[in-house]
């Protein structure tokens, strides 16, 4: 039988396990960073912040549950080509997954949850331990993602959120310093740097992988057809963008309000900040969250990529492809991410843009038809502009645009809006035209 609602609680407990699979370290440090830069703009970058870092992402869960019954992510690009739509989305999950954001949450939450507590001899070995440690947990919690609801909603995220609030209320009723005079980038445009900044979180490519668990978790509930579906994600959603932003704005705040003390980083940041709070019980409790951060969106990460590629190849199961993507993620843990990140950013400076295109286009669909005529147009001009932003991140002397012209908002990373939107209104009209002339 179909359902169409869910219970208040169960959407709740769904909202806190999307919030933990969003909350990674960065998402816990790029805040503290925009805090002790910004200053006293610090709630003005953190509206931009707040744009790009959670209202986008939650669009990204949306955007798939509306062209997909069952998060198949490759659905929300077939209107370019089924083709395109298999090689962008393989892209995807492995420029997201095992070849960067999967081993970076190994190895960030060994360097700032564990490594401060080691003798710096040790520091190798420690970070073997610790990885083999750490993928064991998540390849155990992957195994079983209808799970992840109980594990994450109930367990994590309650404890994650508990921890913070003490940092967070600890801060705000007896802060450091005053907020100081802004710098660089927040002096002059506090808002756009804010939107940057959420921008480079890159979490709007982690939500059209993630939208996967949520859609699975929700069967796993019960059965609901597509419309409750879409409701329910977006209800959880909304969960979602209410924790995380509050925890920004609170950690935005502990970056601002101890910012004389002139730390080199976001992490650093907390790092002292917790240390000069509660000594080293605080640094203890920092490291925790940290890996609470971490642990989730790792499981998350790694299950979507063995759950795609399950699909892909039916003859392989989903154990083996997780217990590889584990393996594999635990390796270049231990190894070292610089290669990889070197590779794997400007593959996401090309892929990202294209992803929020698609998204947007998702949803201008249900207002204005967009046929394959518009859908090929915006996309094939986003992915020209983003290419060519890719191949500048390879080497700078491979910019073959800005010598000629300098688009629009390329400082802060949307070179690729005007020339999109110019090709879409083109392509929309040609398509009308089109559509006339079969008449």
């Amino acid at each position: 039988m179909t359902n169409n609602k869910l219970s208040s609680r169960q959407t709740f407990l769904i909202g806190l396990m999307v919030f933990s699979l969003f909350f990674g370290a960065g998402n816990l440090i790029f805040p503290a960073g925009l805090g002790g830069e910004a200053g006293e703009n610090t709630w003005s970058a953190m509206a931009g912040f707040l744009i790009t870092g959670v209202a986008l992402p939650v669009l990204g869960l949306v955007a798939i549950a509306n062209v997909s019954g069952d998060g198949n992510t490759e659905k929300l690009a077939q209107k370019v080509h089924p083709f395109f739509a298999t090689i962008l989305t393989i892209i995807t999950y492995l420029s997201i997954g095992p070849l960067m954001a999967a081993p970076r949450t190994g190895l960030v939450s060994f360097e700032i949850g564990v490594a401060p507590f080691l003798n710096q001899a040790y520091s190798a070995i420690g970070l073997f331990i610790y990885n083999v440690a750490f993928f064991g947990v998540v390849y155990y919690l992957a195994l079983h993602p209808s799970k992840f609801v109980d594990r994450f909603g109930k367990v994590v995220t309650p404890v994650l959120l508990i921890i913070l609030g003490v940092f967070i209320l600890t801060s705000i009723l007896n802060p450091i310093s005053d907020f100081q005079p802004p710098q660089g980038q927040y002096a002059n445009a506090p808002f756009f740097s804010g939107v940057k900044e959420g921008y480079l979180t890159m979490d709007t490519i982690v939500s059209i992988i993630f939208a996967t668990i949520i859609i699975n978790a929700i069967k796993e509930i019960g059965e609901f057809n597509q419309t409750a579906r879409k409701n329910i994600i977006l209800k959880a959603g909304v969960i979602s963008a209410i924790f995380l932003s509050l925890v920004y704005l609170g950690i935005a705040y502990i970056g601002a309000s101890s910012s004389t003390l002139s730390f080199t980083s976001g992490a650093d940041t907390l790092s002292e900040v917790a240390n000069n709070y509660f000594g080293l019980p605080g640094n203890f409790l920092f490291g925790l969250v940290v890996i609470f951060a971490c642990l989730p969106t790792a499981v998350g990460l790694l299950s979507s990529c063995a759950w795609y590629f399950n699909k892909l190849f039916p003859s392989i199961s989903y154990k083996f492809f997780l217990l590889f993507f584990v393996v594999f993620s635990a390796t270049v843990a231990n190894i070292g991410l610089e290669k990889l990140i070197q590779f794997s950013v400007p593959v996401l400076n090309v892929v990202y843009p294209v992803i929020i295109a698609l998204i947007l286009l998702s949803f201008i669909n249900k207002y204005i038809t967009c046929d394959e005529i518009v859908y090929r147009g915006v996309v094939g001009m986003t992915l020209l502009v983003s290419l060519n932003d890719g191949l500048t991140a390879f080497n700078p002397n491979w910019d073959y645009i800005n010598p000629f012209v300098t688009l629009p908002f390329s400082d802060l990373g949307f070179s690729w809006i005007l020339p999109a939107v110019i090709v879409g209104v083109i392509a929309k009209g040609v398509s009308l035209m089109v559509i006339h002339l079969k008449k």
